[in-house]
């Protein structure tokens, strides 16, 4: 159940900073940091943030960090998979190559 959560608040931290880049694109485009769509985009982020971090002290207090922080190496693999999906940003070979070398650390280190 706890790696359930710490799953889900590594799922968060990735859209957060997919969020993240929507608002910069937006600001960009705004001009203004004060444009309402920036700032309800970097708002929604920040709580998403916020919400996130607060689950996982709340992990933090079941699992030890050495278990639960290499899940959050799974965040290397969500937010280029999402900027691919949501951006249209572009993957080269060797994207997938790390993927594989990041998947299989992962692995290892949550199952020592």
């Amino acid at each position: 159940m706890m790696y359930a959560i710490a799953l889900l608040c590594v799922v968060g931290i990735a859209t957060g900073q997919i969020m993240f880049k929507l608002s910069a694109s937006s600001l960009q485009r705004a001009g203004t940091i004060f444009d309402l769509k920036t700032l309800m985009i970097l708002g929604a982020a920040f709580a998403l943030y916020g919400i996130t971090t607060i689950a996982w002290v709340w992990v933090l207090q079941k699992i030890e960090l050495g278990k639960a922080y290499p899940l959050m190496a799974l965040a290397f693999v969500l937010v280029p998979i999402g900027s691919h999906f949501i951006l249209g940003e572009r993957f080269q070979v060797q994207y997938f190559v790390g993927v594989a070398f990041i998947m299989f650390g992962i692995v290892l280190a949550v199952k020592s």
